[in-house]
């Protein structure tokens, strides 16, 4: 089998605002088995950053371990990436984000990356609503390692082994909310017309916007008695409402499609289009709690944008820090001398 992905591309292929074809946000040929619910996240990143004219340069893809986090591979190959140690994504993460904040940030996770090893890490990078967009490829197992139930794996829920998990699961969108994350999504790896514009609305919130896709194991979790597999969540995804996503270099007119009731625009002057039920206030966290809480019990995944701040301030503006990326700063400004430091702890006494 060749992994050698072919050179040819249709010579009218399409270009984005900024000059970009699709190829561009493209990375190498996916190794992962055919049909893993990664790939279609993948295909989902290329497709939204393609969409909205991102120069590929400008992002930074981060990952941890396992299978989810073998994907960034597979995607913005032009673009700096760096694959950390197992859970610890969040720390690789903010300090790239401290050194320069001028960058995109794009951080592929798993439930085993995420809602076990590095649970504590995804806890404070929730809280201090680092600017980047946080997706879980959710598949309920671990698959690098022959498929044991993860910390996600819904209670009675079945693998491919057939025994019954015994635990309590962790509800990533629910302990986002809690933590104080001021995006929280949830979508499906087979929903596309979902999952992108999520993607393309989490790259432009100024905040930490966290996305919990689940993404299916073909190979150990895709049971009919699975959760996380095919059958089940297509057979039980209920959805918050329709959702568009209109950049803020396109036009906004008031040709809605019927049933269109909210819009909420983000920092940089995007704006998401939103089908409002009666059950749900995105902008409200207890109301997004309480939906997910309301769709678990009924054995039922909710889907769709559960909670935005339109609002939000960023890690970088909670701390103050300097507009200038640091690591473009000069030695002068990073080490004022002892007259500044005499300073600062003069003002503290």
């Amino acid at each position: 089998m060749s992994y050698i992905r072919p050179s040819f591309r249709h010579p009218n292929a399409k270009a984005n605002a900024k000059g970009f074809t699709r190829e561009d946000y493209e990375g190498a040929l996916s190794t992962l088995c055919a049909g893993c619910g990664h790939d279609s996240v993948s295909s989902a990143i290329i497709q939204s950053t393609f969409e909205l004219g991102v120069e590929p340069h400008r992002i930074a893809k981060i990952s941890g371990i396992g299978c989810s986090s073998k994907t960034p591979t597979y995607f913005l190959g032009k673009s700096h990436g760096f694959n950390s140690v197992h859970g610890r994504m969040p720390s690789v993460a903010t300090g790239a984000s401290m050194a320069n904040r001028d960058l995109l940030y794009v951080g592929v996770s798993g439930d085993g990356d995420s809602a076990s090893i590095g649970l504590g890490q995804f806890g404070h990078i929730a809280r201090r609503n680092l600017n980047m967009s946080y997706i879980v490829e959710n598949n309920g197992c671990y698959g690098l390692t022959k498929g044991q139930d993860s910390a996600t794996t819904d209670i009675g829920s079945k693998s491919k082994k057939g025994e019954p998990n015994p635990y309590e699961p962790i509800d990533l969108c629910a302990l986002a909310l809690q933590l104080g994350a001021t995006f929280v999504a949830r979508s499906f790896s087979g929903d596309k017309e979902q999952l992108v514009p999520l993607i393309k609305a989490a790259m432009s919130h100024n905040g930490f916007a966290f996305i919990d896709v689940i993404s299916p194991c073909v190979t150990f979790n895709n049971t009919a008695a699975s959760s996380k597999g095919y059958e089940f969540v297509r057979d039980h995804m209920e959805a918050t409402g329709k959702i568009d996503f209109v950049p803020v270099r396109s036009e906004i007119t008031a040709s809605y499609r019927v049933g269109f009731t909210e819009e909420i625009t983000l920092h940089d002057g995007s704006v998401i289009h939103l089908y409002k039920d009666d059950k749900l206030d995105c902008t409200d966290r207890n109301s997004a709690m309480n939906a997910i809480a309301e769709y678990s019990d009924k054995g039922q995944v909710l889907t769709g944008l559960l909670y935005v701040d339109p609002d939000s301030r960023d890690f970088h503006n909670i701390q103050q820090t300097v507009q200038q990326p640091l690591n473009g700063l000069a030695e002068i400004d990073l080490c004022p001398g002892s007259r500044a430091l005499s300073a600062i702890n003069a003002s503290l006494r």
